[in-house]
């Protein structure tokens, strides 16, 4: 049920006195997780507390990165659960900062610390994982792409650099066919 849709809920709900709307929103804000990390971004922490945050993400994006550069047998399936469990990770930052600028700041960032050289599996599976790889991969890319667009000229020359060696490594590497069908630029 939407609230939109039950315009006489929301009036009641607007009525209602201070106190009982006190009740009912922690209720609610309890329930969700995110929403909680959220407020409490919003109302207790600043813009030092922003940039710990990226800052943390950042390190731990090196140290799985290196953790699976020292890998003897490192695969496209590991490099893909890594690299999704680590985009979630940006993608919770954003809905909990709603800081656009540092979310394609992060993906840039985690795309261009990600291993795209390891050993192609001799035997077939049930998957391609190379493929699954780079799709992925450039279609994330693609996304970021998207994202940086809309940002402000200025943050978007910040960022600028960052995105061409971006879109070198995937057109230096095994994706660039991948790319190309996908339209995604060779620079920006």
């Amino acid at each position: 049920m939407k609230l939109s849709e039950h315009k006489e809920l929301k009036i009641e709900i607007l009525a209602l006195p201070p106190k009982e709307k006190d009740k009912l929103l922690l209720r609610l804000v309890a329930k969700d997780k995110v929403l909680t990390e959220h407020l409490h971004f919003l109302l207790l922490e600043d813009e030092s507390n922003l940039r710990d945050r990226v800052s943390t993400i950042k390190e731990d994006i090196l140290q799985n990165m290196q953790s699976l550069k020292e890998l003897k047998k490192l695969n496209a399936k590991d490099v893909l659960v890594n690299l999704r469990r680590l985009a979630k990770q940006v993608n919770h930052n954003l809905r909990v900062t709603k800081a656009n600028f540092e979310d394609v700041e992060l993906r840039i960032f985690l795309f261009n610390n990600t291993v795209t050289q390891f050993k192609s599996s001799i035997f077939s599976s049930n998957k391609n994982y190379e493929q699954l790889f780079a799709n992925y991969f450039v279609k994330s890319t693609l996304i970021t792409l998207r994202k940086l667009n809309k940002l402000h000229e200025d943050l978007q020359f910040d960022l600028k650099e960052g995105m061409n060696n971006l879109l070198t490594k995937i057109y230096n590497g095994k994706m660039a066919n991948i790319a190309h069908e996908l339209g995604l630029p060779e620079q920006l």
